[in-house]
Parts: C-alpha cells; sequence; structure tokens
C-alpha cells in the first residue's frame, strides 16, 4: 500500500516580495528565488534548501533531495562534484574559498579561480604632494601611500596633517549596517550662499539618504584681493574683522558669528578648503518662528592649481593625485 501524502506548495503566486530585497552576509549570492518571484539569500552547503530555497549555485550548490523520500520536499544543499583548482602548487576542492595571501579572498569554482582584493581602500596623498610613495608598514598587510618628505615641498602645502586623516568616503559597521557616507559636494557657488550635499546611511533605517548644508566659500561682495599681503600671490584664508549674523529669506541666525572664509590668488590658482566641520545653526524668523539649519564651517583652505567648476559632472574623471577634503 501506497503511503498517501500531501505535498508542501512553497511557492505562491502572484508574487509578493518585501519593498528592499535583503542584506546577505559577505560570501552569499543575492539570487532569485526557486519560484522566480523574488530576490533571496541564497541557502549555503549544509542548509536546508526547497523548490523556493534555492542553493547558492555560484559556489556550485545544488539542493540535494535523497534524503527526503518519497516526498522530496526538503533536501540539503551539498557541493557538485566539480574539478578542483591548483593555484601557486597548491590543490583547493570545488567550492572552497581559501586565502592565499592576506590581500586576496579567493574561491575555487570547478576549476575556476575567482579572487576579492582585501586591499581598497588605498589611495594617492593630497594634489600638493610632490612624491607619492606606496610603501609596506610593519604590522599591516596592504601597503599605504605616504608623501615622501625627502624632496622640497611647496610652501603653500598645509603643514601638521598627518596623511593617515586623509580618509576618502567613511565606512564601518554598525547593527549589521556597513555605514556608508560620501564627501561633501563642492559648494554649488564660488561666492555667497551655496548649497553642498552628500550621501548618507548612517540612520536607523540603514537607507541612503541625501543629506544638504548651506556653504559660503566667500563674500560676493569683498574684494579679497586688496587683503593680499605686498610680494604675494595668494590670501588662502580671509575673515571680517567683526562678527556678523547668518541671514537666510530674512531670517537672522540667533546668535553671530565669525567665518573664516577661502582667499583668492592674482595668478591661476583657485583656494578651496581642506579642512571643515558642519556646524547647525538656528535661526529666527520676523514672525517669530524658529529653524534649524547645518552650515559648513571652514577651517582651513589650499590654494593649487586644481581648479574646476562646482557644477561640472566630470570633475572626477580628470587624471590627477585628488582627495577630499577633511570634514565631518
Amino acid at each position: 500500500t501506497t503511503e498517501s501524502y500531501t505535498r508542501a506548495q512553497y511557492c505562491r503566486w502572484p508574487c509578493e516580495c518585501p519593498r528592499s530585497p535583503p542584506r546577505c552576509a559577505v560570501g552569499v549570492s543575492l539570487v532569485t528565488d526557486g519560484c522566480a518571484c523574488c530576490k533571496t539569500c541564497a541557502k549555503q552547503r549544509g542548509e536546508s534548501c526547497t523548490e523556493a530555497d534555492t542553493c547558492d549555485f555560484h559556489r556550485g550548490l545544488y539542493c540535494d533531495y535523497s534524503g527526503d523520500r518519497p516526498r522530496y520536499e526538503i533536501g540539503v544543499c551539498a557541493q557538485i562534484v566539480g574539478v578542483g583548482c591548483v593555484l601557486n602548487g597548491v590543490r583547493y576542492k570545488n567550492g572552497e574559498t581559501f586565502q592565499p595571501n592576506c590581500k586576496y579572498n579567493c574561491t575555487c569554482i570547478n576549476g575556476a579561480v575567482g579572487c576579492v582584493p582585501m586591499c581598497t581602500n588605498s589611495r594617492p596623498p593630497l594634489v600638493w604632494c610632490p612624491n607619492p610613495k606606496l610603501i609596506k608598514i610593519a604590522g599591516k598587510c596592504c601597503e599605504q601611500w605616504i608623501c615622501d618628505d625627502s624632496r622640497k615641498i611647496r610652501k603653500t602645502s598645509p603643514r601638521h596633517i598627518s596623511s593617515a586623516a586623509y580618509e576618502g568616503e567613511d565606512e564601518a559597521w554598525q547593527k549589521n549596517c556597513i555605514v556608508h557616507t560620501s564627501p561633501w559636494s563642492p559648494c554649488s557657488k564660488t561666492c555667497g550662499l551655496g548649497i553642498s550635499t552628500r550621501i548618507s546611511n548612517d540612520n536607523e533605517q540603514c537607507r541612503l539618504l541625501k543629506e544638504s548644508r548651506l556653504c559660503n566659500m566667500r563674500p560676493c561682495e569683498v574684494d579679497i584681493t586688496q587683503h593680499i599681503k605686498p610680494g604675494k600671490k595668494c590670501l588662502a584664508v580671509y575673515r571680517a574683522d567683526e562678527p556678523m549674523n547668518f541671514t537666510i529669506s530674512g531670517c537672522v541666525s540667533k546668535s553671530p558669528y565669525r567665518p573664516k572664509y577661502c582667499g583668492v590668488c592674482k595668478d591661476n590658482r583657485c583656494c578651496t578648503p581642506y579642512k571643515s566641520k558642519t556646524i547647525e545653526v538656528r535661526f529666527q524668523c520676523p514672525d517669530g518662528t524658529e529653524f534649524s539649519w547645518k552650515i559648513m564651517w571652514i577651517n582651513a583652505c589650499f590654494c593649487n592649481l586644481n581648479c574646476r567648476n562646482p557644477n561640472d559632472i566630470f570633475a572626477d574623471l580628470a587624471h590627477y593625485h585628488d582627495y577630499s577634503e577633511i570634514a565631518n
């Protein structure tokens, strides 16, 4: 007598998928489920699988139903018997993950070796560095860029700033979320009040959001060239003598400030911020209402030949040693 049973249905149509795909662990493939409906994290070796929960085929896995006779509903992800790999005289099994050295993480897939670089954040020093060098640092796997001081450095180079302080995009782990914050974009105006933006997911939902702040590179109504010292061609930083209040659409900051501005040059160089921070300013309007705005606070500027239009979307494609300003 054949035992009767009801086969479970793991796929249901129409598809009902979450608004955003799941975040898979490092090394786990994001694939379309067996129902051809939703994105899902592929099951790994030894995990249970069904017609909906598929195994990670990128790692050479398949769903083995042989242990679930006669239903064949729930299987176990197993390794497809395939060709192994040989790298530097060492043999690796099909599907095996290994690190031939500290710089790469590799996987053997049916005779082919695919590697992911572990050193990804190394970038050259600032544009003012005359002789950048990539060196090996004791106790660290990845080489790092330094500025070789054996040659004379331009007098306009910022001093007392360690090269380690110049980080690009900020990235860290936070509650199973890789926190990613891009550098602030250049101010939308070269003088007067403008807008600077960045993208960050440093929030409770780990969602990439656009952040904005006000910026004022230099006042339009002041002729800064008159403040350049005799015999000099540039003034890196300009600061007004008296404190002033910020004004937005008739609303005035509750406290006075004495901000720094980037200066100007009489030659072909331009002055841009290389160190700044973001402050919160409280404004009060004539009707009694109040609001806060983030404002860029310039700490130091650097005069250099890297002059670009703030609205040039192709500016980052230029081939030169450049770096984002130090900012927060």
